[in-house]
């Protein structure tokens, strides 16, 4: 099954394809304001139709654990419940990750 969606980068419609049904999760710990979490966003524009985005942000009630953690280590990164990276986006640990799960779950 071929599924279709169109995604807008700067002022160009991308169509992207996907045979998968389900993707993985792509976790960043954050803040309301932080400069370098918005950097690492903008870095992962070319991969997001590889992963779903989820963003936990580390102030909010709840959250106490992840701030303890990782309050002065944001932007951080976990790839499916593990850890992958921090302070920025490594490219390569990344498409590391993505093809290592887009491998083993092929449709």
């Amino acid at each position: 099954m071929i599924i279709q969606r169109q995604v807008m980068q700067g002022a160009l419609w991308v169509r992207l394809y996907s045979t998968r049904k389900t993707l993985p999760v792509l976790t960043l710990y954050t803040k309301e304001v932080c400069p370098l979490c918005d950097d690492a966003k903008e870095v992962l524009i070319p991969y997001r139709h590889r992963f779903k985005l989820e963003e936990v942000d580390i102030t909010k009630p709840g959250n106490n654990q992840w701030f303890r953690q990782y309050r002065y280590e944001i932007p951080v990164f976990h790839f499916n419940g593990q850890f992958l990276m921090k302070h920025r986006v490594d490219v390569p640990a990344l498409e590391e990750a993505l093809k290592k799960w887009e491998d083993s779950n092929v449709a």
